[in-house]
């Protein structure tokens, strides 16, 4: 607490926020036998707070804390209710805080959440005051969560996906600010220096030399202090946290110039005010033109953000339609959609015909016609005709909204050789601190002036700094995530670019992947055990979403009867009981595991059948054998072109099916794949992945997300393909959005593209600071020299990163 006068009143500072207040109106109270003073309630309940949880920490870690009271709310839990991801026996939300202040705050939160019971993780970015925290649903609540939140002085908003965007372009602004202010007055002070180098050689008088020093010195102040606090503050605050980083090494580097030559002006020695300067303006100009790039990088984030309109035409119990904000329309709401206009929301077409621009979503120019029942996304656009849509749900559970955060999550997640620059990082900055010392030590006892020694160590800091290294990796993931999202392809991040890279196997699915996914019924056989044998079919697969049980249903035209105890038992068939009978449709498995007897006859049909290339499911009733159908999937048009790209770059293809042995060999024939498997459950593809990979293969997984999703997940990396929903797309690595085949072979060429670059941009920043350090050292380059060198550095990892912007 500090204690000051103004106006007669004598003034403390909250022991909390630090805001400025009169002693006569401050809320006292002892803690731990000591009093405290605080300028709310409010601030004395956070402070008790964090004391009983021993977190006292905080006020000695905090820096650059603006005071201000914190935020304090209420927060209704139904605001958060849409943002839930409920994995498993786990819950997951991203939560935006209000209050981050400064990096002690990050940590405050994480040690006071992490001592709820029932937290498993909780993370805050400092970048974006985002939180994501998972929590046991049985053991704490997300009111407790929200509540804990607000009680420390963190309110918790829902996320506005796209906010990633506004952050880049407020520290773009912010840079130019302090960019702008440094180009100007350096500027001024360059023709000062001029005036005093030109001294330095042919004699100046001292009434003369002595104001121009002093003016010398105004003028590298601001530039120093204003628009080199980021580095300042940065550096102060990795100090106090014991990670040195790269912005030591440019405070010290300027801070040294500045100092030794305020030194200088009362020794009668020379003035380096000029490399105080330009050190920060140089290394600003580097991050200016960085922050562009990414800011660039993100422009089809930013304008998929955009996409989706701020209100709906909602359509009233009357049938009057009035505009009304996203927040208020939840699903099961009916809106209209006029031509033209962006639909706000997914749902059913429930009225109308229109051809949908949905180009944003697929890559697909090829406008979509939507007619009723079928399903619309956020963001697209009907060109013709106008729409009345059921909304499926709210505006954070689009397809859209999906994708922005998907993205979004990409764009921070770090690729595995990002820990080679981690690691070699945290050591680096004190070995060149070590460096420039010991370089200012041999200069000195080498019998060089001070100025030589001094300006030889800075020069060491100043080229050193790592700055390059740092971009080398998450630079390159911004741009190839950007990249290939424009073509529909999403990928969770540059450590699924690496996993991709790296692999030897694919893996396809057959039916939907590399099928059409769309089976034709083309044989039945009616053994007349019971009834109307296909009504009785296509009642039972009504209920089924498995697309050999649509085509069944799609061969009778007639009335579809009521299914009692309807079962789908996954990768094997269905059951139900219609009019009192017990009825199973799929596998022979299936009907093998319910004591069904097969006849050879029905066997031999199968048989040929498969032979063809067909399908066949298995019928009975009340454990007779009742019938027998065939149907055919043929291959796609554009796999045999995803197959040939794949195999010309030397990967070795399989095909995983649930499909009898003589399907399988039918489409494995026609696409020239040798290594098939057939007869597989889910759990079946799952172990054959797993064996894949215990024989030292790196395997990547295509399959339709849904039978697919154990062997998707054990595979080092998982592809969906298709306009996929929003679960979909949260647990695949990655979503082929357009149903095109053929990007998966441009996955593998971008994303070696992207891994080479990545390789490249490390390369040259570990090979710059070999080759420019010992110039330094050996007094080769001039601290301002190193500042620009070093600022070119970044620059060419910033341009070789861009070259990802085509995916070819």
């Amino acid at each position: 607490m500090s204690v000051t006068e103004a106006k007669g009143k004598k003034m403390i500072r909250c022991d909390h926020c630090m805001l400025e207040m009169e002693a006569s109106s401050a809320v006292t109270a002892v803690i731990g036998s000591e009093t405290r003073h605080f300028c709310c309630h409010g601030c004395l309940g956070v402070y008790e707070l964090i004391h009983s949880e021993s977190l006292d920490a905080f006020y000695r870690q905090r820096c650059d804390w603006q005071p201000g009271r914190p935020a304090f709310a209420a927060v209704d839990p139904k605001d958060f209710t849409g943002d839930i991801v409920t994995e498993g026996s786990k819950n997951r939300i991203e939560l935006q805080l209000s209050g981050i202040r400064c990096a002690s705050c990050v940590w405050l939160v994480e040690k006071v959440l992490g001592r709820l019971d029932g937290i498993v993780s909780a993370r805050v970015n400092y970048a974006t005051h985002r939180a994501t925290v998972e929590w046991r649903s049985e053991a704490v609540t997300l009111d407790a969560i929200l509540t804990t939140l607000s009680g420390i002085g963190y309110l918790p908003k829902p996320v506005r996906y796209g906010m990633q965007i506004e952050i880049i372009s407020a520290e773009k602004r912010d840079l130019l600010l302090r960019f702008g202010t440094a180009g100007f007055f350096s500027m001024q002070l360059m023709l000062i220096i001029a005036a005093l180098y030109a001294g330095f050689f042919q004699g100046i008088e001292t009434e003369y030399r002595l104001p121009f020093q002093l003016i010398s010195w105004a003028l590298a102040t601001p530039v120093v202090f204003y628009s080199g606090y980021p580095f300042i503050s940065n550096a102060l605050r990795s100090i106090r946290n014991r990670a040195l980083n790269m912005d030591v090494l440019v405070a010290l580097g300027s801070l040294a110039a500045y100092v030794y030559s305020i030194a200088m002006i009362f020794t009668g020695g020379e003035v380096f005010f000029d490399t105080a300067a330009m050190i920060v303006t140089f290394i600003l100009l580097g991050r200016f033109l960085e922050a562009g790039s990414r800011l660039k990088a993100g422009g089809a984030l930013a304008a998929l953000a955009d996409l989706q309109p701020r209100e709906a035409l909602l359509v009233g119990m009357d049938g009057v339609t009035s505009l009304a904000p996203l927040e208020q329309i939840g699903e099961g709401a009916l809106i209209e959609v006029l031509p033209g206009d962006r639909v706000p929301l997914d749902g059913i077409v429930t009225a109308g015909d229109a051809e949908v621009d949905e180009s944003m979503l697929t890559g697909e120019s090829a406008p979509v016609l939507k007619s009723t029942g079928s399903t619309v996304h956020a963001g697209t656009c009907p060109i013709t005709g106008r729409l009345r849509v059921k909304v499926s749900g709210n505006a954070k559970q689009t397809l859209l909204a999906s994708i922005i955060r998907t993205v979004e999550e990409a764009q921070a997640r770090k690729a595995p050789i990002q820990g080679i620059a981690d690691r070699i990082s945290g050591w680096f900055v004190p070995a060149i601190i070590l460096l420039a010392a010991g370089t200012f030590a041999f200069w000195h006892l080498a019998g060089a002036p001070p100025v030589k020694a001094l300006m030889n160590a800075v020069s060491v800091l100043v080229i050193a700094c790592p700055c390059a290294l740092g971009l080398a990796t998450p630079l390159a993931i911004l741009v190839g995530t950007t990249a290939v999202s424009r073509k529909g392809i999403l990928v969770k991040g540059g450590d699924i670019f690496e996993s991709v890279s790296r692999t030897t196997t694919v893996v396809l699915d057959k039916t939907g992947t590399i099928t059409r996914g769309a089976p034709a019924l083309t044989d039945h056989f009616d053994y007349g055990v019971s009834g109307s044998f296909m009504q009785y079919c296509a009642s039972l697969e009504a209920l089924s979403r498995h697309p050999a049980g649509r085509a069944i249903t799609a061969g009778w035209q007639g009335e579809i009867l009521p299914v009692e105890k309807f079962h789908a038992v996954t990768g094997m068939g269905v059951s139900g009981v219609i009019n009192g009978e017990a009825w199973l449709a799929g596998s022979r498995a299936l009907l093998e595991k319910e004591d069904v007897r097969i006849t050879d006859d029905c066997l031999d049909t199968a048989a040929r059948l498969e032979a063809s290339g067909k399908t066949t499911v298995f019928v009975a009733c009340n454990r007779k054998l009742a019938g027998l159908f065939g149907l055919i999937d043929d291959l796609r048009d554009d796999a045999g072109r995803m197959i040939d790209a794949l195999r010309s770059q030397e990967l070795r293809l399989m095909i995983l099916t649930g499909d009898n042995a003589g399907v399988a060999r039918y489409i494995a024939g026609k696409c020239g794949i040798t290594d098939v498997r057939s007869g597989l459950d889910p759990v079946g593809k799952a172990e054959a992945v797993r064996k894949l990979k215990s024989d030292g293969q790196t395997v990547l997984m295509a399959g339709d997300g849904i039978n697919d999703a154990p062997a998707l997940t054990e595979a080092d990396t998982g592809v969906t393909f298709g306009t996929a929903t929003g679960i979909a797309i949260e647990s695949a690595d990655v979503t082929i959005m357009n149903d095109d085949l053929e990007l998966l072979g441009t996955l593998f060429a971008h994303s070696r593209k992207c891994f080479a670059v990545i390789r490249q941009n490390l390369a040259w920043a570990f090979g710059y600071n070999l080759v420019a350090v010992p110039l330094a050292v050996t007094g080769m380059l001039h601290p301002i020299i190193s500042a620009l060198l070093m600022a070119t550095s970044s620059l060419v990892v910033v341009s070789n990163s861009l070259r990802l912007r085509k995916t070819g």
